[in-house]
């Protein structure tokens, strides 16, 4: 039923290995280790490869590694009996030559574990087969027979006050339908004033006192209302005049000419635009270097790594975790000791704008890493979660593949051909404008960019690249670069097949030597099934060298939503075998966050892609690339 149980050191030395059929269970454990147990990923035991399901546990004060591997169309109930079986006895049995810390040990030692897990898994199976059988519950037992008798001793009291009442409102409207000049008679005389009450022998029902006290408080409190809700009726006409008109900016009437914003033309090419717009429009700072995101609290994160030595005084480990230190004298820490820890670490994330079912998989992650380690006499629990949830966001951030677009895009230079990078994302999140920033880092490096308009969708969206274009050609003339035309922007117009229109653009890109491709899509949300499957179409057609999503900063939860169900979509709806998903992340709007920056966290951790730019502004030298340091920084900060 198992293909294969192994037991290996962190160090990535196999101590022993069972293999239930024949093939080899080297590639699903470094799949295993590359995916989740570098990239501090451990917040679930469960992982799938292929068509196995691998479960692991960790042993943090020897340092080990369980891992059992089984096809995941198997359902194995006692799988985590086993393990914990497993993790028990090799644990006690070999705990000598595990504890003496050398790699040239555990290479000596012989670990005859053969005859042991053959017994215990033999117990697993039978303790899984012999189940006790599950009786029929009776009636008497069920919710449905209690349910009637619950509900007569709790209404037994309150039945007759009920019947009491409606015998009171049946009697009323008995009353008021035999004698109609009884109840004509009564308004009056309470209206009248006349004497009505205990004290003068008529005696009044709960409800009638209640509406007679209702009745004189609005009499009393009434009158002020009315007066003031009748000056303002009566002071309204009197406010009311004629429409004011509206003021112009340039002081002038509605005329054509104040009213026409298209661009004058001269020979029949569009006017360039005033140098002090443009520089405006550029920005300050060197445009082909990207510098790295710098956040507020960057300059915490040396207060922060002093804080953790013995001598750091008692504030300096931060509001968050001020009121959690406590000392644990060589001991090894279990779930109790980290638990309000890990609580107050959660509800941080969450305010920072992680997802909320990431953050409960970070926490869950640190405490497995964290469990049964051995602590030092002067090491506080506070200041070792702290340190372990660090690691594991810096990881995180630094995913196992990095994009360099440079490299890249002169490789493909090499094979005589345009770098083609696929920009997608849902509805203003800054597509185009961050494609154009992109363009400007690109021609500040000497490229020669193509823009494709596959945008057919939204209206203005060919106009506004049209205009980037325009910006980036005066600040890239053609006279600067030899005569060649730097940045030329290819679109068909509105309502064409996107697909189309790229396959058009990288074919015109290659004739006219162009060095990349950017392809601007429209927005779209998840949930919209015709513009995904359009959007699969695009990337399976035209096969970009590059996808990016493009997503917010101020996204929390509905980060998670929108990339999960764009990989998704990208797979359900793509012709290939092996289909296409993002590549990489652009993060805008970064600007707007302060220190909220949560969504970096979250996006990253669930495509286990990278971060490739970061916009933080509205000119084109506002491109970052991520600072893990820092953005871990600012999400600790308190």
């Amino acid at each position: 039923m198992l293909d294969f149980f192994t037991i290996f050191s962190k160090g990535g030395l196999v101590l022993w290995c069972f293999q239930g059929v024949s093939d080899s269970c080297t590639g699903p454990v470094n799949a295993l280790i590359r995916s989740v147990l570098l990239q501090e990923r451990g917040g679930n035991n469960s992982f799938t490869h292929e068509a196995l399901t691998l479960k692991y546990k960790l042993d943090n004060q020897f340092e080990l590694v369980f891992v059992v591997g089984f096809q995941k169309i198997l359902t194995l109930t006692y799988v985590d009996k086993l393990i914990d079986d497993v993790h028990r006895l090799f644990r006690d049995k070999y705990r000598t030559e595990i504890q003496q810390q050398s790699a040239l040990s555990l290479l000596n030692g012989t670990f005859d574990f053969q005859n042991d897990f053959l017994r215990l898994l033999r117990e697993a199976e039978e303790s899984s087969k012999i189940r006790a059988p599950t009786t029929m519950k009776k009636f008497e037992d069920s919710e449905k027979a209690k349910k009637p008798v619950r509900s007569m001793i709790e209404t037994r009291g309150e039945k007759p006050k009920e019947k009491a009442k409606n015998s009171k409102k049946k009697g009323a409207k008995k009353e008021s339908s035999d004698g109609s000049l009884a109840t004509s008679k009564a308004v009056p005389a309470e209206k009248s004033g006349l004497p009505v009450g205990p004290e003068h022998g008529v005696e009044l029902s709960k409800e009638e006192l209640i509406r007679r006290k209702r009745e004189e408080f609005i009499q009393k409190h009434g009158r002020g209302l009315e007066k003031s809700s009748k000056s303002t009726k009566s002071d309204a006409p009197k406010e009311k005049g004629k429409k004011a008109p509206r003021v112009w900016a340039l002081g002038g009437c509605a005329n054509k000419e104040v009213l026409d914003y298209s661009t004058p033309t001269t020979n029949g090419a569009p006017e360039v635009a005033p140098p002090e717009d443009i520089n405006l429009i550029r920005g300050t700072g060197p445009g082909g270097q990207l510098q790295d995101l710098d956040c507020s609290s960057s300059d915490d994160e040396v207060t922060t790594q002093n804080a953790t030595k013995p001598s750091a005084t008692k504030g300096t480990l931060g509001g968050m975790f001020g009121m959690l230190k406590g000392l644990v004298g060589s001991k090894s820490l279990s779930r109790e000791d980290m638990e309000s820890v890990l609580d107050k670490m959660r509800d941080h994330l969450i305010a920072k704008n992680v997802a909320a079912d990431i953050a409960v998989q970070l926490c869950e992650s640190v405490a497995n890493k964290l469990e049964g380690k051995v602590m030092g006499t002067f090491s506080t629990v506070t200041s070792t979660v702290k340190q372990a949830l660090q690691e594991s966001l810096v990881q995180i951030l630094q995913p196992q593949r990095r994009v360099d677009m440079l490299r890249d895009i002169m490789d493909a230079q090499r094979h005589q051909r345009p770098y083609v990078v696929t920009f997608c994302g849902v509805n203003g999140v800054g597509k185009s404008t961050n494609l154009a920033k992109i363009s400007f880092w690109l021609l500040e490096n000497g490229f020669s960019v193509l823009i494709a308009a596959c945008d057919t969708f939204r209206a203005g969206a060919v106009e506004q690249l049209r205009t980037h274009t325009r910006r980036l050609s005066a600040l890239h003339p053609p006279e600067n670069h030899g005569g060649r035309t730097m940045v030329q922007l290819f679109e068909k117009g509105y309502g064409k097949d996107a697909a189309g229109i790229a396959m058009e653009a990288i074919a015109f890109a290659r004739n006219q030597g162009f060095d990349v491709v950017l392809v601007d899509t429209a927005g779209r949300m998840q949930d919209n099934a015709p513009l995904m499957t359009a959007l699969a179409k695009l990337i399976t057609v035209n096969t970009p060298d590059l996808v990016l999503f493009v997503g917010e900063a101020l996204v929390g939860n509905e980060a998670v939503d929108q990339l999960v169900k764009f990989n998704r979509a990208l797979a359900d709806h793509s012709m290939a075998q092996t289909p296409r998903l993002i590549d990489g992340i652009v993060l805008t709007k970064f600007d707007t966050i302060d220190d909220k920056v949560g969504a970096a966290i979250s996006m990253t951790y669930i495509t286990s892609k990278p971060i490739v730019f970061v916009g933080t502004g509205q000119t084109y030298c506002d491109l970052r690339s991520l600072n893990a340091k820092a953005v871990v920084a600012a999400l600790m900060k308190a």
